[in-house]
């Protein structure tokens, strides 16, 4: 596993090279099929990663490759679940809130995840059984990398937030998360509301910065494995918020339920 980790840093770092080339250049974008967008920076981080995680033995699902049926993929035990750039709209609106999230699924639980964020340098990372982490990764983290490892901070930092933190989507909000919000706030009283875009929000979490991150509204599987293994590596819960029940991976339909992200719940 550390190995993998190790794989799965260092693939990370150097895709968010890729992208800040391209976040510092007059870029343009594209509308996918399902209207959301598409850069160079995405597609340079899917090679990148694609390149790393190759020299491993698991298949690759990525938001940005070739889609695979579920007939092929319902045989894997474990595999590579990517989003090369999670934040694509934060990414064109230069507000830094992007990431690059790769996670390692075995059995439908991601059980490995990394989350590196190219603009602040910040990199999380977490797995079963050893807890999770952060490091700032340094412009030589191929020479360091081990050391890097073994001496990032452990998370969640501190305690719970005196005033009851939610963290939310910049862009993606629904009536039933204004809902939600209101229960907490008539249940704690003064409440804390954050926003932040991509996986940054489950990250927050994980380190303790904020009690809960609901997500009340769609995402897909390559969005949220890489978080999910780093909040319940640090202790925290993923789940889907209906029955309670933790999420699940590599499903026939890759689209999310609604699901509440907490720590120590």
């Amino acid at each position: 596993m550390k190995e993998l980790l190790r794989i799965a840093v260092l693939a990370s770092w150097n895709a968010g090279k890729e992208i800040m080339n391209v976040y510092k250049s007059e870029f343009t974008f594209q509308s996918k099929d399902d209207k959301s967008p598409l850069t160079e920076a995405d597609l340079k981080s899917h090679a990148a990663i694609k390149d790393a995680l190759g020299s491993t033995v698991y298949p690759i699902l990525s938001e940005e490759g070739k889609m695979i049926d579920f007939e092929e993929r319902k045989n894997w035990e474990t595999f590579w679940l990517i989003d090369p750039l999670d934040g694509t709209k934060e990414f064109i609106k230069r507000n830094g809130e992007f990431t690059v999230n790769i996670a390692l699924v075995k059995s439908g639980k991601p059980i490995l995840g990394v989350i590196y964020v190219p603009v602040t340098k910040k990199m999380y990372f977490g797995y079963e059984g050893f807890g999770s982490f952060c490091f700032e990764a340094n412009d030589d983290l191929n020479e360091n990398v081990d050391q890097r490892i073994m001496d990032a901070q452990k998370i969640p930092l501190n305690n719970p937030p005196t005033t009851y933190t939610i963290v939310s989507s910049r862009t993606h909000s629904s009536p039933e998360t204004e809902v939600f919000i209101k229960e907490k706030e008539e249940k704690y009283g003064d409440i804390n509301l954050v926003n932040a875009g991509s996986s940054l929000k489950l990250c927050l979490v994980a380190e303790g910065k904020a009690n809960v991150y609901p997500r009340l509204a769609p995402t897909m599987e390559w969005d949220t494995a890489a978080g999910h293994a780093i909040v319940t590596s640090a202790g925290g819960r993923v789940y889907n918020f209906e029955t309670k029940e933790e999420l699940k991976y590599n499903k026939e339909n890759l689209l999310n339920p609604f699901f509440v992200v907490e720590l120590g719940s």
